[in-house]
């Protein structure tokens, strides 16, 4: 296993491991100011690019930073999104503003904002979730091919016109007469804001110094050197204007025109920011390891939108860019985006004879990076992943040629479209054996649409053949379900044999040989393939065990690599961040992705012989290999539980009773390694573990559970996982798994006994009921554990056990 310490800083001991009270709520303190001001340093000259972009008064920009940062701060769901101008609300902005004017537009703002405040009362954000991607991904490209193009126009040295068609169509005219000062400053701000986080790439000294350079903001850097190099060749460029602010100029005032437009307008103000603002939140949240509360959130961007609204700010939405720039640069609370707000309205109010030096042409190259930068490839490659390469493409020229609205429409449009025709698309297949015998393979739902299809094939097959119908388990409607009923009874009536079968993706059965075959394949070596591990009858692997080995390899490399390749390519990417430390033994018989139901990713795991955690005070015994490993997890990864799991039948356990460790003579490894388990062995004369619901069935039993509670105390002796427990960010979970009724049980602190783990409503046992684990005869397993499934960073999911 190959540990990212890349992926998250490991503080000092001076630090880390002091203990709560003041100084860590100082040290939350130094964070959130630290990040406040990275966060302001790139959302100054972002809110006067977006601003610039819509056409509105500048200071509108500045104020709906402002806004965003202290209302969202205060009020979100969503501590660590910041809040502020919206980059895909600049073309609907700037639509709004040419139609009815820009104190219309504030009103309409303000509208939306009471619009989300209703619909978080009322608890509707995850429906929000319920947006295909394909159509987030394309409003927003599109959003960015439409900023991009007009922004453009003013790095040239011209003005942008009213509608990306007549941008695009002036371009050829554009290009042909730009204005070279303007050009220069915009390809200088391009330069420095693509170049800047390369420094650290750079080989030898200059790439240490470069690191250090990047961390300083690159939109700062960009636009502080085309605005020097502007100022010290005394270029001839139009430059910003902050006009004061006028308690005329921001009340809002009716928009004039036909109702429904009106409505339109404030529907699609609501809809483009909240769903932006939700999906934005899922992100940070799983980035930040932390759980939000979405309906929170929209409340708290609806009062948002409200204030900027009445003091002339432009509509806000949680914006992905400042978000992350916030995590990265360590914000820890909300006040992170809170002070980032006090600074803008600071800066807004007291710098502006600073701001206005700053050339347009330097803004809008600006703009222009972050619009192409909207288009992201990598969401490309997922939704044609995903087949729904149609929709995004269709709602990005839908979203350039007519306008938000009606390419998100489109999309929409072409999404249930595209439904329907795969809901049309059932494949029939008749394979004739050589025995006169016939197979009928389905594929994809039988809906009556694919009744012809179905009819024409059952209607070619011979007269008392023997005729197996497999089903790949999709939806069967009563139309296909009547047809397949009737020409059953029908061949049966003739003489022929008919047997139905419903065959899924995990009942096809995998031969030693690696093949895998959908049906009953003769021959004595068979396991289902989602059991490669399961002790069957395979007796030419069990004698070589290496080719065993090689073959389970083999068959990894053929099946299951193709499925996991690219979500273990974004983890290498990315790197690792589980919300989870799993400490159990080194048994075989424990296999930890199949009892928490996980995958690559989710778990830190750290396994030995007894699930043991070596305490610093066991004389003669110290082992750093365990306390290293937690320490990563919890400094480094930010683990949010860590799960101690003992099991039964403990080789560990069963050696402490029979007093291996106490043995005379030079201690083997193994000894020295068994004496930290002296600890369990006291607790047990003292106060031994139970079961909630049964009477454990040995001592060995007895101390596999009261070792699990023993190994959850000595975690206590880490001063990092001590520091985040009284924190609260960090939970400590007992676990014991029981193989012979394959049922696991959790530690209730509280009661300090251990209870079964239920199975989801509805589940089915795996065993008859009625019997416990006590049962001799061993053929009585309890409800199978439950594992509930959380976000978690990424985009993916994550386990979590079940109390």
């Amino acid at each position: 296993m190959t540990l990212d310490i890349s992926s998250a800083p490991i503080a000092s001991d001076t630090t880390d491991h002091a203990p709560p009270g003041p100084g860590g709520v100082r040290a939350r303190w130094a964070h959130d100011l630290s990040a406040s001001l990275v966060v302001f340093l790139i959302a100054v000259p972002f809110s006067l690019g977006i601003a610039l972009a819509t056409g509105a008064p500048l200071t509108a920009g500045l104020a709906a930073a402002a806004v965003g940062g202290i209302v969202v701060g205060l009020f979100g769901g969503t501590p660590l999104q910041v809040s502020g101008p919206s980059a895909a609300l600049t073309v609907i902005t700037a639509g709004l503003i040419t139609q009815y004017g820009w104190q219309a537009t504030c009103a309409i703002t303000l509208a939306a904002g009471l619009l989300q405040l209703l619909l978080g009362v009322r608890r509707v954000a995850r429906t929000a979730l319920a947006v295909s991607p394909a159509i987030v991904h394309g409003m927003l490209a599109g959003v960015g091919l439409t900023i991009a193009i007009a922004q453009l126009h003013v790095v040239l040295g011209g003005s942008p016109q009213s509608s990306a068609t007549a941008n695009v169509l002036a371009l050829p005219q554009q290009l042909a007469g730009p204005h070279p000062p303007a050009l220069l400053v915009g390809a200088v701000t391009v330069t420095v804001l693509l170049g800047w986080p390369r420094l650290g790439r750079l080989p030898g000294r200059a790439g240490e110094f470069g690191v250090r350079l990047a961390k300083v903001p690159g939109p700062l850097v960009a636009v502080a050197a085309a605005t020097a190099l502007a100022f010290g060749l005394r270029l001839r460029l139009a430059h910003i204007e902050l006009p004061a602010w006028t308690p005329h100029a921001l009340v809002p005032a009716l928009p004039h025109g036909p109702l429904a437009g009106v409505l339109a307008a404030v529907l699609t103000v609501t809809a483009v920011a909240s769903v932006e603002s939700l999906l934005s939140a899922v992100a940070i949240d799983r980035m930040s390891r932390r759980t939000g509360d979405l309906d929170r959130e929209l409340r708290g961007q609806g009062l948002a939108n409200l204030v900027s609204g009445l003091v002339g700010g432009l509509p806000v939405a949680g914006g992905a860019v400042r978000s992350t720039a916030n995590v990265r640069a360590g914000g820890r609370t909300r006040w992170a985006s809170v002070l980032h707000g006090v600074w803008v309205l600071v800066a807004a109010l007291a710098l502006t004879g600073g701001l206005r030096r700053i050339p347009l042409a330097a803004l809008a190259a600006l703009v222009l990076v972050v619009g192409l930068q909207m288009v992201s490839f990598a969401h490309i490659r997922k939704v044609h992943r995903h087949r729904e390469f149609p929709v995004y493409l269709i709602t990005v020229l839908g979203v350039v040629a007519f306008g938000v609205l009606w390419g998100v429409a489109l999309g929409a449009g072409t999404a249930v479209l595209l439904a329907l025709y795969r809901l049309t698309r059932a494949h029939v297949d008749v394979v004739s054996g050589a025995d006169g015998s016939v197979t009928v393979q389905t594929h994809g739902p039988l809906t009556f649409t694919a009744v012809p299809r179905l009819s024409r094939a059952l209607a070619g097959i011979p007269a008392e053949a023997e005729v197996t119908v497999v089903h790949d388990g999709s939806f069967l409607d009563h139309a296909a379900y009547e047809t397949l009923h009737s020409w059953r009874t029908g061949h049966q009536a003739t003489g022929g044999r008919v047997s139905m079968v419903t065959r899924r993706q995990d009942d096809e059965v995998l031969d030693p040989d690696g093949t895998v075959r959908a049906g009953s394949s003769p021959g004595p070596h068979r396991c289902r393939a989602w059991t490669p591990w399961v002790g069957h009858h395979c007796i030419e692997q069990q004698e070589d065990p290496h080719g065993r080995l090689l073959d389970g390899v083999r068959v990894f490399q053929q099946h299951t690599a193709p499925l996991i390749r690219p979500e273990l390519a974004r983890l290498a990417r990315e790197g690792q961040a589980p919300s989870q430390l799993f400490l159990t033994c080194a048994d075989s018989r424990m296999v930890t992705s199949m009892i928490t139901n996980s995958g690559p990713g989710d778990l830190f795991t750290v396994r030995n012989v007894g699930n043991l955690v070596p305490a610093p005070f066991e004389p003669g015994a110290a082992d750093d290999s365990v306390a290293a490993a937690v320490q990563y997890a919890v400094e480094a990864l930010e683990v949010r539980s860590i799960t101690v799991c003992g099991h039964s039948g403990c080789g560990a356990m069963k050696a402490l009773l029979d007093g291996v460790h106490e043995r005379p003579g030079p201690p083997t490894p193994l000894v020295r390694w068994l004496r930290n388990g002296r600890g369990s062995l006291d607790r047990l004369r003292r106060a031994p573990a139970e079961f909630a619901a049964r009477p454990v069935v040995d001592v060995v039993e007895q101390l596999c559970i009261t070792n699990v509670v023993q190994q959850l105390d000595q975690l206590m002796a880490n001063p990092a996982v001590e520091r985040r427990v009284e924190e609260g960010t960090l939970r400590l979970v007992g676990m014991y798994f029981d193989f012979a009724t394959a049922q696991a049980y959790v530690l209730d602190r509280a009661a300090g006994t251990f209870s079964p783990v239920e199975a989801h409503p509805g589940a089915t046992p795996a065993g008859p009921a009625g019997a416990g684990p006590a049962d001799p005869a061993g053929d009585t397993p309890e409800r199978v554990n439950e594992i509930d499934r959380v976000p978690c960073e990424g985009g993916e999911e994550g386990p979590q056990l079940a109390a």
